[in-house]
């Protein structure tokens, strides 16, 4: 005949008495810091290969080499083992002083950003009614924009009655557009947004 415990009964037996606790591990949070990413190719023990390439000092192939020999064979140079081809099998590793290759590599990317040229978009602003003076010294300003291998946007702004005639404005354009046929193309053909009307132009 099979005995049912009460409820209450039940539950006392399963709950651990105070004096067992310590029988259970107390979990702590994994608080360790991420592993850092090396920047720039391994070096010496940081390859963990047990053979490599090895290209010596004087360039030089010297074939598969273990990793231990060809470290050891940098440190008698005075120079370090640096992984220049990891995907290789075997990476290709080549003694070299690190120092220098690390300066040369940082020069040569400063060098390189500051061939980079940066395009902006210049903005000339045009009235339908302009004067030949200032239409000269707009078309300078434009010339010298073009050169230094920056877009030019137009404004055309009409004003008042202007919108009346706005074959004035298009024949003003038509005349900026065979002007720069030489140096320029048109990137973005005029357009009118709200009371005047734009145009982008970008150097041949």
């Amino acid at each position: 005949m099979r005995v049912r415990l009460p409820a209450a009964a039940s539950c006392f037996k399963i709950t651990p008495s105070l004096s067992q606790l310590w029988r259970y591990p107390i979990r702590r949070p994994n608080r360790a810091p991420p592993v850092a990413t090396k920047d720039g190719p391994r070096t010496n023990d940081e390859i963990r290969n047990a053979q490599i390439q090895l290209i010596d000092v004087d360039g030089t192939n010297k074939g598969t080499v273990e990793t231990v020999v060809a470290i050891k064979m940098a440190m008698e140079a005075g120079m370090d083992l640096v992984e220049i081809s990891p995907n290789n099998n075997p990476p290709v590793c080549k003694i070299m002083d690190y120092g220098k290759y690390k300066y040369s590599a940082q020069k040569k990317a400063a060098e390189a950003r500051k061939k980079q040229k940066v395009v902006e978009i210049k903005e000339i602003k045009l009235r339908p009614m302009i004067d030949d003076h200032d239409y000269d010294v707009k078309m300078r300003a434009m010339q010298r924009f073009f050169e230094e291998g920056d877009k030019v946007k137009i404004t055309l702004r009409y004003r008042g009655r202007e919108m009346a005639h706005q074959e004035i404005g298009t024949k003003l354009l038509d005349k900026v557009k065979a002007d720069v046929a030489e140096i320029a193309k048109v990137e973005q053909d005029a357009k009118f947004e709200g009371r005047q009307v734009v145009m982008v132009l970008a150097p041949r």
